[in-house]
């Protein structure tokens, strides 16, 4: 008896009437009722949210912004959802009725937009109010868990989209802040340069302050000291003012009698001078006659000389000679002295007369001028007593002036020291102010001021500082296709599974025939093995052409199908031949095993750890990576190692069967009345 004899004949008992026939026919179709159906019932579900209902309910009133523009978020986002058909949104009047309809089932969710929702957008433009907007959602897992997780997916997106948008307007309102601040810096460096250069000014100007504060205190010092000399002169005007006013009175009273003495001083003037005059009238008389006399004399010497030269009795030289003799015995005479002192005296009276005259003169001008004289002096001893007094009060004002002029070095003095601190102080303003307008130059080159194109990048990058660059080595096209891997090769397991139902996985005939346990087990086998390729192929086919799976490499995914097929029925063949019916509860724990531990929906690394153990064991975990990497277009390295493990485990399961052969040979009374039978 060969393999294929075995295998054949038990084909041909399962398709030996009608209703064998329809039990393999509907054995076939299981994985497609169980793969095919449930991948078909989900395979776009988001596609089809805009079937679901969900209550929008607006509140919000707007606000205005910084820049004084209207902002109506609340109204934007509303509008934005509705166009965007994600749901069927239905506007709802009130928050109170919206939640009403969601816990009555009427809303599957509510989204509410509170009134002040446009306002707490606005409000990071001041810092003293900055504030997080809102939306509410009212979700109610009884009307659908996941619509949970997909609502949450939805308000995430539609937070991330406005703060988005309303982040950029923030920025950008931010940079253009930060330019208005770069130009006012700008300006403000100007106007520190122009300080600089004014406390620079001011600088040499207190210098010269000084300067002159210092000449200003020293000529204090020196008008104080000449107010001291001034007091001093004063005092002594002051005594020698009342020393002249006691002398004028003296002399005053001395000069009552002089106006009287004084006339009659002029008369008796008058008369020496008239007596003088007659007196200086005889002498000069009298000297005139001498002088007449005395010519007249040498004239006849003279006059007898010529006679007697003219007679012949004297010569000429004898003349002169007698001449001369008479000359100077006349020189030598006593009449010629006494004539020579009278002359003197002549003159000497002569002077004596103009003297006695202007004498007269002026005694008559002295006795004129005595009256006005006694009330000058009168009017001098009344002045000299108004200065005695003057000269008192001014030594009493010098006093204050001194005191004055003293405070006025003091003051001065202290204007000095006050001069120089501001000299000093104006100095270190001068540097300070200019390090000031450097420092603010400086600054104003380090803050920003971008342009419109900058400021409109910048924004955007501020307000979504993080994008995300998706590169998907691997991407399902839909949800049915993300869940594909799993559920076909769960399909095929419990295909598979069902078969035992109604197929043997060997046969009395073939135990009690003395062929080889391997080719028995081999031949129990090999139905499971067709029927399953028929269903792996019926499966493959259905999603990929009716479906549209679109798998990146189908044929590959087919032949994949039909090692699983190959390693799911020789292990379920194996185990249920080996245990018997006990067995097929093996199988369906089994099951229950690898739909937890194979990473189908969740990754299997979220699973605990004993379940890890259970997906490295068992095989549809690789099966589903393998399908993955098939269906997506993934890396293809990992297939031929799980084809290689799939093939392990139909030896595993072939081991198993020829095990269960080699035990099925030798019948018991539990073989021939087994203690339970499903």
């Amino acid at each position: 008896m060969t393999v294929l004899r075995l295998g054949r004949s038990e084909l041909k008992r399962m398709t030996g009437g009608l209703l064998p026939k329809l039990t393999i026919l509907a054995l076939t179709m299981v994985p497609l009722l169980y793969g095919a159906v449930y991948l078909y019932a989900n395979w776009d579900p988001y596609g089809n949210l805009d079937q679901i209902d969900a209550a929008l309910v607006v509140e919000d009133t707007g606000a205005t912004a910084g820049d004084g523009s209207e902002l109506q978020a609340g109204r934007e986002v509303a509008g934005s959802l509705v166009e965007g058909n994600v749901f069927h949104w239905i506007p709802v009047g009130g928050g109170d009725e919206a939640d009403e309809g969601v816990a009555s089932g009427k809303y599957a969710f509510a989204l509410k937009i509170p009134q002040d929702f446009s306002a707490h957008l606005v409000s990071p433009g001041s810092f003293d109010s900055a504030s997080q907007a809102m939306l509410n959602v009212t979700t109610n897992d009884a009307n659908n868990y996941l619509l949970s997780t997909i609502v949450d997916k939805l308000t995430t997106s539609v937070h991330s989209t406005v703060a988005a948008d309303v982040g950029e307007e923030t920025a950008n309102q931010l940079l253009t802040g930060f330019g208005t601040i770069h130009t006012q810096m700008v300006k403000a460096s100007d106007g520190a340069g122009r300080l600089a250069d004014g406390v620079a000014t001011l600088r040499d100007g207190s210098a010269a302050l000084h300067d002159g504060t210092a000449g200003l205190s020293s000529g204090a010092d020196e008008l104080y000291a000449g107010q001291l000399k001034l007091r001093d002169g004063a005092n002594q005007l002051t005594d020698g003012a009342g020393q002249l006013s006691s002398g004028l009175s003296v002399l005053k009273d001395k000069t009552a009698t002089l106006p009287g003495d004084s006339r009659t001083l002029a008369a008796g003037a008058a008369q020496v001078a008239a007596g003088n005059a007659q007196l200086n009238t005889k002498v000069q008389d009298a000297a005139a006659q001498l002088e007449a006399a005395d010519q007249g004399l040498r004239t006849r010497v003279v006059e007898s000389n010529n006679r007697l030269i003219a007679s012949g009795v004297l010569t000429q030289a004898q003349a002169d000679s007698i001449l001369a003799d008479f000359d100077s015995v006349a020189a030598s005479n006593p009449v010629t002295a006494a004539k020579t002192q009278f002359q003197a005296d002549a003159a000497h009276i002569q002077q004596l007369a103009d003297g006695a005259d202007a004498v007269s003169v002026g005694a008559a001008q002295l006795a004129a001028g005595t009256p006005a004289l006694k009330e000058a002096i009168t009017q001098a001893s009344g002045g000299a007593d108004q200065l005695h007094t003057g000269a008192a009060t001014l030594a009493t004002g010098e006093q204050s002036a001194v005191d004055g002029t003293a405070a006025l070095a003091d003051g001065a003095s202290k204007l000095d020291a006050g001069a120089a601190q501001l000299k000093e102080g104006a100095g270190t303003a001068a540097e300070g102010s200019r390090t000031l307008a450097d420092e603010i130059g400086s600054g104003a080159g380090q803050v920003p001021n971008p342009d419109d194109a900058q400021k409109s990048n910048l924004s955007r990058v501020i307000a979504d500082p993080v994008a995300v660059s998706n590169v998907s080595q691997a991407k399902a096209g839909s949800y049915g296709a993300g869940l594909a891997p799993f559920f076909l090769t769960l399909a095929l397991w419990i295909g598979i599974f069902m078969l035992i139902q109604a197929m043997r996985p060997l046969t009395q005939r073939a135990l009690a025939s003395n062929a080889r346990s391997w080719k028995i087990a081999v031949g129990g086998w090999l139905p499971f093995l067709a029927v399953s390729v028929v269903q792996a192929t019926l499966l493959t086919l259905v999603v990929n052409l009716a479906l549209g799976l679109d798998a990146a490499h189908p044929v590959l995914m087919w032949l994949f199908m039909l090692a699983a097929a190959m390693a799911f029925s020789a292990l379920i063949q194996g185990i249920v031949a080996l245990l018997g019916s006990p067995g097929k509860l093996v199988v369906l724990i089994l099951l229950v095993l690898q739909l937890v531990s194979s990473g189908g929906t969740f990754p299997w690394q979220t699973t605990p750890q004993p379940l890890h153990v259970v997906h490295q064991t068992l095989p549809m975990g690789y099966v589903v990576t393998g399908m993955r990497h098939l269906v997506y277009g993934a890396d293809l390295s990992m297939i031929i190692p799980t084809v290689l493990g799939l093939a392990g485990y139909t030896a595993l399961g072939l081991a198993m069967s020829t095990l269960a052969v080699r035990k099925g040979k030798y019948w018991t009374l539990k073989t021939l009345k087994p203690e339970i039978a499903v």
